[in-house]
């Protein structure tokens, strides 16, 4: 009796969990555009919002670093060196009297410009090699994802650490040197889901119409990889954020006297920073953190809004 009681429940279960993705497509009035659903199911991701308005916050800050900062980053206080954290200097001073709070709001402007400029870069390269041997096939298409096979061998990272060393540490070079080795996965994810697409019907009766290459790509391509490519387009910001990081931390990225997060805690090494000055380390390493994690937020919230599936919402 018992055992069969179990068993009916256990039957139940997964109508309850489709009766509620269909309530949550449902809930969508029918008229509305595929981007303004999406729009609307982003917009109820809350754990999404959150992290836009995070990276908005950080954004606006770097961007007005110059009028809401209390001090210039390089501006340096020689009867505060390493003071801690005050009414004036509200997260501390570092080595040489520099406000920490200060370097954190320009240190921002870093990070974000290095994050978009080099995915911008690697989207351009990834997009050309991905759509070209997608759309194309045959030749094309195995000449193309075998130098991306070749190029996907080599650790990306000690290439970077290698170029950025011969090149000096520079910020343009640092987003120039990430875009250049970042595109590999992003072309394959194209070039997979226009394989997948080219396929449809409306797809094969615009090519049977005698419709260009271009305007099959722009016109019934492009728009449906829009979603999957704008998720991973979120990921490879942060990646790109945390390889800036880790090369400044090096010191192959940002040079001084400019702010960067990662070059802010490797002036915090060593025990007795990490004991007794814990304001050198702590600010920068929230601040990464924080700002990947609410990037990651984003693309949750973006992969939800473009699931066609529908799928729960709200985070």
């Amino acid at each position: 009796m018992s055992a069969s009681g179990v068993r009916g429940g256990a039957a139940e279960a997964p109508p309850t969990v489709v009766a509620q993705t269909a309530v949550d497509i449902l809930d969508l009035p029918p008229e509305l555009s595929p981007f303004r659903r999406a729009l609307h199911r982003f917009l109820s991701h809350r754990p999404a919002l959150i992290g836009l308005t995070v990276i908005l916050i950080l954004a606006l800050m770097g961007l007005l670093a110059d009028y809401v900062t209390p001090f210039e980053p390089t501006r340096v206080h020689v009867h505060k060196v390493l003071h801690s954290p005050d009414t004036v200097n509200w997260l501390g001073t570092d080595q040489v009297g520099r406000d920490v709070l200060s370097r954190i709001a320009f240190g921002a402007r870093v990070s974000m410009s290095v994050g978009l400029v080099a995915v911008s870069i690697y989207l351009v390269i990834a997009f050309a090699f991905g759509a070209t041997a997608g759309l194309l096939g045959g030749r094309v298409d195995n000449l193309i994802m075998r130098f991306t096979d070749v190029v996907m061998t080599f650790p990306s990272f000690i290439l970077i650490l290698v170029i950025a060393g011969i090149l000096g540490p520079n910020i343009f070079n640092v987003m120039v040197i990430i875009g250049i080795f970042g595109w590999p996965g992003l072309a394959r994810l194209i070039r997979g889901q226009i394989l997948v697409l080219r396929e449809l019907d409306y797809v094969v009766a615009s090519r049977a119409l005698g419709a260009s290459h271009w305007h099959i790509m722009f016109r019934h391509l492009l728009p449906n990889i829009i979603g999957p490519v704008s998720v991973a387009i979120t990921l490879g910001v942060a990646g790109a954020i945390l390889a800036e990081a880790g090369l400044s931390f090096l010191g192959l990225g940002v040079s001084e006297p400019t702010a960067s997060w990662g070059s802010m805690i490797s002036q915090a090494r060593g025990i007795a920073y990490l004991a007794d000055m814990p304001w050198m380390w702590i600010a920068p390493g929230a601040a990464i953190s924080i700002t990947v994690l609410s990037i990651n937020f984003i693309g949750d919230g973006l992969r939800d809004a473009f699931d066609v599936r529908g799928g729960r919402v709200g985070g």
